[in-house]
């Protein structure tokens, strides 16, 4: 017996040392043989608990056995009356929990697919996430993959983005991957998909950062940059080398602007002449180089300070408007960045804003700038973005790339890194007099 005592002790102490090396030095496998199997326990065992507690359950009229009456003991013990017990067979109410489908490990924690009761919608679960993260002792719930009938409970345990480690380069043409999205994957801009990209943000929120891990994802591949730096040239010039061209005062904007729009043209009558829609149905060797356009501060070519600069901004709110509308069939892309985005900067900014599908919001000191940029796509991705701390520069709303919006957090790129990219891959840059040139070569391939 005394051994006995002794070595349950030491068999618990074994048994939790030998867990924490576990978990220590491979925590996947921990949690597939280990974590995972306690959780699946935990969330069946609690739903109905937790889903009457966060309001999903519904109340039903079931057939069950019952009883009339029970015993019922006095007040003093010497006095104790049995009642009668009579059990029938008769309607009640019961409530439900809404069923869950299996659980489904993940990485960073599983997945669950619900049936939503009749009359239930998904907002309701939105609602109920924090709720449900708090019952499962998980760091956040989200609702994904919605469908009629049912959603998809997406558990995560920790948050991805407390540290991210990702190259940009993806090695694929026009695709960079800048960070990491709240559910673990990989943060994929792919401009063939999404082809114009608006990225708000307040100073040290990590606007500039994202721009530099789009420069080093882009600069291994064989694409033509373009740069507009209202600044002085003071957030673009580091990387002149991998710019085919770059604009640092109004007129030069206006410029450059004038010269992608007839850009633009020369490859819609190339296409015309060929009988295709856009440049990737042309042969290989006709096939213009893609461009991406990066705007570093957008106001600065929306503000008037006289009367005599409105038609300057009206002609740059025209260019970037058509470019925005016709850029995508002709592999013409903008990345538009700006700290403040608001109505009061004219209609041309809105006009904008209305053809640029994929949407970035960092930390912004204004709510109207969160609005222009995410209050059009979802409330709730609003809500998220107003509440991003500035202890976490670079995170932010993503919309766009698969139709839903996800928490995501850029990789850190310092300034030397995204230079060093410029100038190792300077060789690549087309000149921009080559890049203009194509509309005298257009020539009548079919008769």
């Amino acid at each position: 017996m005394n051994n006995l005592a002794l070595l349950i002790p030491a068999l618990a102490a074994l048994v939790a040392v030998g867990s924490w090396v576990w978990r220590h030095w491979h925590p996947a496998s921990f949690w597939y043989g280990a974590g995972y199997p306690f959780r699946l326990a935990l969330v069946y065992l609690t739903w109905a608990h937790v889903a009457a507690g966060c309001g999903l359950s519904r109340t039903r009229r079931r057939w069950r056995w019952t009883l009339d009456a029970v015993p019922v003991a006095g007040s003093a013990a010497r006095s104790v009356t049995v009642a009668t017990c009579k059990r029938r067979w008769r309607r009640v109410d019961v409530e439900r929990a809404p069923r869950l489908g299996w659980l489904r490990p993940t990485r960073l924690g599983w997945r669950v697919r619900v049936r939503l009761h009749d009359g239930q919608v998904p907002a309701d679960y939105e609602r109920a996430a924090e709720g449900i993260a708090h019952a499962w002792r998980v760091h956040s719930v989200r609702v994904a993959d919605v469908r009629p009938g049912q959603i998809t409970l997406w558990a995560t345990m920790r948050d991805p983005l407390t540290e991210v480690r990702v190259n940009p380069d993806t090695g694929r043409l026009l695709t960079v991957r800048p960070g990491k999205l709240d559910n673990g994957s990989d943060w994929i801009i792919d401009f063939r998909t999404v082809p114009h990209w608006l990225n708000a943000g307040a100073t040290q929120s990590g606007k500039s950062n994202l721009a530099n891990a789009i420069i080093k994802g882009l600069a291994p591949q064989p694409v033509a940059l373009v740069g507009f730096d209202l600044k002085g040239g003071v957030e673009f010039t580091p990387y002149a080398p991998r710019l085919s061209a770059l604009a640092t005062t109004r007129p030069e904007c206006l410029a450059l602007l004038g010269d992608l729009v007839g850009e633009v043209e020369a490859r819609m009558a190339l296409c015309r002449v060929h009988g295709v829609r856009n440049v990737w149905h042309l042969p290989d060797h006709l096939r213009p180089v893609p461009v991406v356009v990066l705007v570093d501060e957008v106001a600065e070519l929306f503000l008037m300070a006289d009367r005599a600069e409105k038609d300057q901004v009206a002609k740059t709110g025209t260019a970037l408007l058509r470019l925005a509308q016709l850029g995508r069939a002709f592999a013409v892309h903008l990345v538009i960045c700006g700290q403040r985005i608001g109505s009061d900067l004219g209609p041309g900014v809105t006009a904008l804003r209305s053809q640029l599908s994929g949407r970035i919001c960092h930390r912004v000191n204004d709510p109207e700038t969160a609005t222009m940029t995410l209050g059009d796509l979802d409330p709730a991705a609003l809500d998220a973005a107003r509440t991003i701390p500035a202890q976490m520069p670079g995170v932010c709303i993503v919309a766009g790339q698969d139709g839903t919006w996800h928490r995501a957090r850029s990789v850190y790129v310092p300034e030397h890194e995204a230079e060093h990219a410029a100038h190792t891959y300077a060789h690549l840059t087309p000149s921009w007099a080559d890049l203009t040139s194509s509309l005298p070569a257009v020539r009548p391939a079919v008769a």
